[in-house]
């Protein structure tokens, strides 16, 4: 039976439905034959002042984070209406590239850099202080992301140290960290790089599951099933011509299946395989149109979104089948964003020149 519903009708009944059954998706009703585009919710678009580059974002309920060069935090606790400036004023300069949050007022960010410009910072009241929470003093150390399955467990990753990837744990909410023993990560191979582009390096799931992914003439995604004791790593059909090449984010969709984007930042719009994902016990490339560089993918429900600099993608299926999603904000090479995070059917996406984006299909 093919029900002709609008979009309008459909955040209702789903918000009825939610009120009294267990938790489900709005995108449980929303399959793709009933999708017309014309019925699509619009990005709401905001310019943050100074326009910096954001490449970190996080988001629960109405309470949004992103993060940036310079220090820059901003955090919106209005789902993306208003914004304010809560970033971290210390003498050290870095880049915040990644966001912890684990309720409206708590939350860690990850500076990226060199040596003791990988910092974690920590606020516990929404960023009107911030906390030194742990700082890198190894040289060759630098930060990629981060990832906690509750307040008091979660991974770091690193740039590779003695020829290993750093990988950290901690169990104590982040004040003390223990590495994983290089005995139980696969040395890294020739010229492999890490990319710290969006924040989704390194992602966790259910049951102590855990990924992260790399590139660098390869494309790889490393897994763990114990809490990030133990990995292997595996090769994934991405785009792996060059050294800027390979996997840059990772995403779960609702039924816990991984998926890897990714491409090359110095050919940003061209032609190539951007995203794979591990089905049938291996992993295998998806069909979304080759339409460049991703570097962040998020989903709610059925409905996934992935995004570049240049542009972005969304499927109804939850990562099957692909189309262009629009953006009119930005020049014909910039329309889309760096960085993805979502809650409750709504999308938060950041990106260059302070470009931030709201992608709701919440209802009214």
């Amino acid at each position: 039976m093919h029900l002709n519903l609008s979009l309008s009708t459909l955040y209702k009944i789903s918000d009825m439905l939610v009120k009294t059954i267990k938790p489900i998706s709005l995108a449980c009703l929303l399959l793709s034959p009933i999708v017309n585009s014309t019925d699509l919710p619009s990005w709401q678009n905001t310019v943050l002042p100074n326009s910096p580059s954001l490449r970190g974002s996080a988001m629960i309920d109405n309470s949004l984070w992103v993060s940036g060069g310079n220090n820059i935090v901003f955090v919106s606790q209005d789902a993306g209406k208003t914004w304010l400036d809560k970033s971290v004023d210390i003498p050290l300069k870095t880049g915040f590239r990644d966001i912890a949050l684990f309720d409206s007022k708590t939350a860690i960010v990850m500076g990226a850099g060199s040596g003791e410009q990988s910092v974690l910072y920590k606020t516990i009241d929404g960023g009107d202080s911030w906390q030194l929470l742990y700082q890198n003093i190894d040289k060759e150390g630098f930060f990629d992301s981060i990832a906690f399955w509750d307040r008091n467990n979660g991974l770091l990753m690193g740039d590779p140290v003695d020829g290993f990837y750093v990988i950290k744990k901690t169990i104590d909410g982040g004040k003390t960290w223990r590495r994983i023993s290089i005995n139980n990560i696969p040395q890294f191979v020739e010229k492999e790089a890490a990319f710290a582009a969006s924040g989704n390096t390194l992602i966790v799931g259910e049951k102590g599951k855990a990924w992260l992914t790399t590139g660098g003439f390869s494309a790889s995604v490393y897994s763990s099933d114990d809490f990030g004791e133990t990995w292997q790593r595996h090769a994934v059909p991405l785009f792996s011509d060059t050294q800027t090449a390979g996997g840059y984010g990772l995403a779960l969709n609702h039924q816990q299946q991984i998926f890897v984007v990714g491409g090359d930042y110095e050919q940003r719009p061209a032609s190539y395989p951007n995203i794979s994902t591990f089905t049938n016990n291996t992993w295998q490339a998806v069909s979304a149109g080759q339409h460049g560089l991703r570097s962040a993918m998020s989903c709610q429900g059925y409905i996934c979104i992935t995004t570049g600099k240049t542009s972005s993608d969304i499927s109804f299926n939850a990562g099957k089948s692909w189309q262009v999603l629009d953006n009119p904000m930005g020049k014909k090479e910039d329309k889309g964003f760096y960085t993805l995070a979502s809650s409750k059917m709504m999308f938060l996406a950041a990106g260059s020149d302070g470009k931030v984006g709201v992608y709701s299909f919440r209802g009214k």
